[in-house]
């Protein structure tokens, strides 16, 4: 395994995915001026067992809520998808076909429509009330535990060099909640591995939810998730056990604020939509937060500092984002304002 992730042919493989959308970035243009020679310089490194994890660039993000991103270096970013590329293939089968967060034919969007499908199902098809809870992990990504985490990579990969390499990475980054230096917490949001981490990590929660919950309609999205039901009883039976294994077996806790039980027909807030019977809609802030984004676009286009190419492929791509919901009305609207915002 060990070979397959550090070999230069997967070094070489990783470093065009990596480049996709990124060939403008100085820090991208610098690695590429001598590429052959640093992925030969990290593949040596890895090979002789002399790489270290570069230090951190830390920057704040406002996507729509603030996020801290802790960036990497190009040569430690274009590894983490040499080891993804080696790792994924291992762990996707383990994972419930309701986990939609970073996997290929999931995302957001499909977890919105297996949430749909789940209410209409589960409420005859809306003649009878369908319960909803909805949970939150508190502070997910700055709360893994690395040797929980660690223990759970290890059940699968069994060479020692790999498991070398992924102590390495997974210590390279501490949190804030990281207290006791002998129990280091924390992954980096924005680097690769991270989404495949939290994927195996979480599905333990999923295994828990499925397995030993026996939870039929249950969908997970990062570290949101919900589980639909007839009863609001059996609903609020579960509150207590998932917190418990989140506790106990993850390190984690459920975000207190963040724990909703509501009826379907009330309509639900789930991954960027408000989804009722027969209706799904965007959030307001979403809506308000696009016609801001194209209106800023726009003016640039007048004043000539944007290309209208540029503008039109935003244009087209929040009118994907719209399409996924009962949004005629307000695409229409948009599509008005912004041939006022043009002339």
């Amino acid at each position: 395994m060990f070979d397959s992730i550090i070999s230069l042919d997967n070094l070489f493989a990783s470093w065009k995915e990596f480049q996709v959308g990124k060939k403008d970035k100085k820090d991208v243009l610098l690695f590429e001026h001598n590429l052959e020679d640093n992925i030969w310089k990290l593949h040596e490194s890895l090979q002789d067992k002399t790489y270290s994890h570069l230090p951190y660039e830390s920057f704040f993000v406002h996507d729509p809520k603030v996020r801290h991103i802790h960036k990497a270096s190009v040569r430690d970013r274009v590894l983490h998808h040499a080891l993804t590329k080696v790792l994924n293939p291992i762990f996707e089968p383990t994972f419930i076909h309701d986990s939609y967060s970073c996997r290929i034919n999931k995302g957001s969007h499909r977890g919105v429509q297996r949430f749909i499908l789940y209410a209409r199902r589960e409420s005859r098809n809306y003649t009878q009330p369908c319960w909803v809870l909805k949970c939150d992990v508190k502070k997910f990504f700055a709360s893994v535990d690395h040797e929980v985490l660690l223990e759970i990579l290890f059940r699968r990969v069994h060479d020692n060099d790999t498991q070398w390499l992924l102590r390495e990475i997974i210590s390279s980054f501490k949190s804030e909640l990281s207290r006791d230096l002998n129990k280091p917490k924390g992954l980096p949001i924005g680097n690769l591995t991270s989404q495949l981490f939290a994927n195996v990590y979480l599905n333990e929660l999923d295994q828990f939810m499925k397995h030993t919950l026996k939870e039929r309609y249950y969908v997970r999205y990062a570290d949101d998730f919900v589980m639909l039901h007839t009863q609001q009883d059996h609903c609020l039976k579960l509150i207590k056990p998932v917190g418990k294994f989140l506790s106990d077996q993850l390190k984690l806790d459920l975000h207190p604020r963040k724990v909703i039980l509501k009826k379907f027909s009330q309509g639900v807030d789930f991954l960027g939509y408000n989804c009722f019977p027969h209706v799904i809609l965007p959030r307001l802030k979403t809506e308000e937060r696009i016609f801001k984004k194209l209106r800023e676009k726009a003016k640039l286009v007048k004043d000539g500092l944007l290309p209208f190419d540029y503008f039109n492929q935003a244009v087209q791509s929040y009118l994907g984002v719209l399409s996924h919901g009962n949004t005629f009305r307000l695409q229409e609207d948009l599509k008005n304002n912004i041939f006022f915002w043009l002339n």
